[in-house]
């Protein structure tokens, strides 16, 4: 049981709008179990956030009937909202994130915190995609969650299992660090937190629960989907550029050795063939102002010139992950090669056209060009991966002022390429 004169080791923070029929019940079941089963010191925080019902009311009845009940009232909607405020003004050690269902058994709540009050985690999640864990839910939302986790997993380089299960607990330390990089306010909150930590180095704990679906539970499947992906989207370009800060999180609570989240092949696929729409856009734009002045063997030369050049750059940025200058310089003359490769490719396109069809008109050298330059990417591609942007081995990097000998213990190992500035 909680005690006011001792340091707070956990504060299980329940998000809640609009929750008047279930909340009471929720709140004294959660209590019991706190005080029955668990040996740190403890706090349960009823965030309410903008609820328009009874739910305000029946958390300060709770909170004053209930000792270590505490209940707090949040002006705007959205559980990452709520979550972000009442984590930052917390006093605990732990910060544990229940949903107000209580749809994980709470069984798991004590190995959910244990290895964050040792020091062994800084962020530990339920997981009901673990193999030992017991989920009873419908085929239609277990579809859902493993499709948008194997994305996440995919497309953003991580690798933790269950983004989205409402059982999550962060050291106050990884908070007060993680919590002002975190933009969302809604759902993808706890997405955006986990993505952060791992890209942080941060250890994530996973811990297999049973976990019951709610059948009544008012999250809309789609509005909550689209927002998800946009949210990804945001966060992947933001780590990419470095407009996230993240190498400060690394710097002062990073684990090491750190071997930073590698994206997949499919989120290399993805990212290069987003920028390779853009490039055959762009391509065939300029084609078309050129081939009229230049004429057609002129005009695909230098669009495809221009295209290669800004290609090569946004795909080492964003594809491949290099960042700063050193390297730079031997990439765009690698990419000029590949560009050579791609440009006979088109080119024969061209030859092949004019011998078959002498009078083609401008927009068919322009279909057959743009689909001659679309498999010149999927060249490009594999090119770029394995030769253009291979990764290789170096030796392991050792901080100014150790030596090998003394140096192992916060020697940081990287696998990063031959290019990488750090």
């Amino acid at each position: 049981m909680t005690e006011t004169n001792q340091p707070l080791d956990i504060d299980i923070v329940v998000p809640c709008h609009d929750e008047q029929d279930t909340l009471a019940a929720h709140v004294r079941r959660l209590h019991d179990f706190c005080r029955t089963s668990l040996q740190h010191t403890w706090r349960i925080t009823i965030a309410d956030n903008a609820s328009t019902d009874d739910t305000a009311s029946i958390a300060d009845d709770l909170a004053a009937m209930l000792d270590g009940v505490h209940a707090v009232h949040l002006p705007e909607k959205g559980r990452g909202r709520a979550l972000k405020a009442v984590w930052s003004a917390s006093p605990a050690r732990v910060l544990v994130y229940l949903d107000e269902d209580l749809s994980t058994d709470l069984a798991a709540l004590d190995p959910l915190v244990a290895p964050l009050l040792s020091g062994h985690s800084d962020v530990a999640i339920g997981s009901r995609l673990a193999g030992s864990s017991r989920v009873v839910r419908g085929g239609k939302r277990e579809f859902i969650s493993r499709s948008y986790n194997l994305l996440l997993r995919s497309t953003m380089g991580v690798s933790f299992s269950d983004a989205q299960c409402g059982f999550k607990a962060v050291t106050s330390a990884a908070a007060e660090h993680l919590l002002p990089l975190c933009e969302d306010d809604a759902w993808f909150f706890d997405t955006e937190l986990l993505v952060l930590a791992e890209h942080a180095g941060l250890r994530i704990h996973e811990v297999p629960v049973d976990w019951v679906d709610d059948v009544d539970s008012s999250v809309h499947i789609a509005s909550t989907a689209t927002e998800d992906l946009k949210g990804m989207w945001r966060v992947s370009r933001g780590l990419a550029t470095g407009r996230i800060p993240i190498a400060p999180v690394y710097e002062s609570i990073g684990r090491r050795p750190f071997a930073t989240p590698h994206v997949g092949i499919l989120g290399q696929v993805l990212r290069f063939g987003a920028i390779g729409v853009v490039s055959t856009i762009a391509f065939a734009l300029l084609y078309a102002l050129l081939r009229p002045v230049l004429g057609a063997q002129t005009a695909d030369f230098l669009a495809l010139l221009v295209t290669a050049v800004g290609n090569t750059a946004l795909n080492r940025r964003f594809t491949f992950g290099m960042r700063g200058r050193a390297g730079a310089g031997r990439h765009q003359v690698q990419g000029l090669v590949v560009f050579g490769i791609a440009w006979a490719i088109t080119s024969g396109a061209l030859v092949v056209l004019h011998a078959t069809t002498p009078d083609a008109s401008h927009g068919a050298e322009i279909a057959v060009l743009t689909g001659a330059n679309l498999f010149a990417t999927l060249v490009r591609f594999v090119l770029f991966k394995a030769w253009v942007f291979r990764a290789r081995r170096r030796p392991e990097l050792i901080r100014p002022g150790t030596t090998p000998a003394t140096s192992a213990a916060t020697t940081e190992v990287l696998p990063v390429h031959d290019d990488a500035a750090r």
